[in-house]
């Protein structure tokens, strides 16, 4: 199953240039900037023998979790202060299962989780924990992040504990605050809430799990947050967001993202037209008066309709100020900021609306699963006759 990326690139993150592969680092051999959906490449990808790889992402990094027979993790971007080489981490030899943030990477074995500070050259774990296995299972009874009696932060201390009451099923972390899903589908958030990230209606933090209310009654069976957004898929296939909306991140009206294009806008017409003169927006006339509503923060959860035949959302991924969603008819959909091409659409634009990204359509595949990194965008493709059969 091929993985295609878009997006912010400059460590090597999505597209490695034949010079990087050779060990120039060039900043011409950089394409920081890839609005094409490019699949992706590199020594890490090259695995033919693998059933299956799995995508992590942070910032400056790709993690690529192959699972077969010699199960590891290979790492792309920035790398022990280089960016030129991707290759296979040894301690991950076995792994089940990975997570990555800026500074560790966590990884999931059979009897045991590590914990390795990707900004030093250690040779023994910054932190682990021996865990029990199932009889009948051959991998570990984990979730990452979650971990037994407790989950796996994105700075130290790692290791935080969580109430067993809470019932655990997933959970979804920024740097600043969380949001879980329990074994009944209720969605429980902590942490930083000055952008309505947390979904209680106001702006005010929580130090401890509370339950979003204005969900309560309807059972989910996915979360993904942001840095300053949070987002949620009921078992019907309905997306729910609440947040900070600044670059159209939840999918509605954004005041900020308008006057930026318009002001994009008046500098391209003005670059294209110097002599003409500039005058204000025609006003509408009596009675064709409409102001739209724009949102800056929706501080309790919205439901979003992001395709217009409102077909179900089979699963959701948030970037920094970027959201991706996966129908269950395998379309690819973005919004929110695009400066780094992130959204796919072949443009450095950001929108306040869902996009179908079009390349996968043309290219005659189907999206399986989508994963964000704060800048980037990573999708798992079939082709279409593969899918239908």
């Amino acid at each position: 199953m091929p993985w295609f990326g878009f997006g912010f690139n400059a460590f090597g993150q999505i597209y490695v240039h034949e010079d990087l592969i050779k060990g120039e680092c060039s900043d011409s051999a950089k394409q920081v900037k890839v609005s094409k959906p490019t699949e992706l490449s590199g020594r890490v990808d090259r695995r033919d023998c693998c059933l299956k790889t799995e995508i992590r992402a942070s910032w400056s990094r790709r993690a690529s979790l192959h699972l077969d027979s010699d199960s590891c993790v290979c790492l792309a971007g920035f790398v022990s202060s280089e960016s030129c080489n991707a290759l296979p981490v040894k301690e991950s030899r076995g792994c089940k299962d990975a997570i990555i943030s800026e500074s560790y990477l966590t990884l999931a074995f059979s009897d045991r989780l590590e914990s390795w500070d990707l900004q030093k050259e250690e040779k023994t774990p910054s932190w682990s924990m021996a865990i029990k296995t199932h009889p009948e299972s051959s991998g570990p009874s984990v979730d990452l992040p979650l971990v037994p009696g407790g989950y796996i932060a994105t700075t130290p201390p790692l290791y935080r504990s969580l109430s067993p009451q809470l019932r655990a099923k997933s959970l979804a972390l920024s740097s600043e605050h969380a949001v879980l899903l329990s074994a009944s589908g209720a969605v429980y958030t902590w942490g930083l809430g000055s952008h309505g990230q947390l979904g209680h209606g106001g702006l005010t933090s929580e130090e401890e799990p509370r339950v979003v209310e204005a969900l309560w009654g309807m059972t989910m069976s996915c979360v993904a947050t942001g840095s300053w957004h949070s987002v949620c898929i009921s078992d019907g296939g309905d997306l729910y967001v609440w947040g900070w909306n600044e670059s159209g991140q939840l999918g509605l009206p954004s005041r900020g993202l308008r006057k930026a294009l318009q002001q994009q806008s008046s500098q391209q017409a003005g670059a294209l037209h110097p002599d003409a003169s500039t005058s204000p927006a025609e006003e509408p006339q009596e009675g064709e008066k409409h102001e739209e509503v724009f949102i800056s923060i929706q501080a309790f959860p919205a439901l979003l309709d992001v395709t217009p035949s409102s077909c179900e959302i089979r699963t959701v991924s948030c970037g920094c100020r970027h959201t991706a969603a996966v129908t269950t008819t395998g379309d690819l959909y973005t919004w929110g900021w695009g400066d780094y091409g992130q959204l796919g659409q072949q443009t450095l634009v950001s929108s306040d609306e869902p996009q179908r990204v079009e390349f996968f359509r043309e290219q005659q595949m189907h999206v399986t699963d989508v994963v964000c990194g704060a800048w980037n965008t990573f999708a798992a493709v079939v082709k279409e006759e593969v899918a239908c059969s």
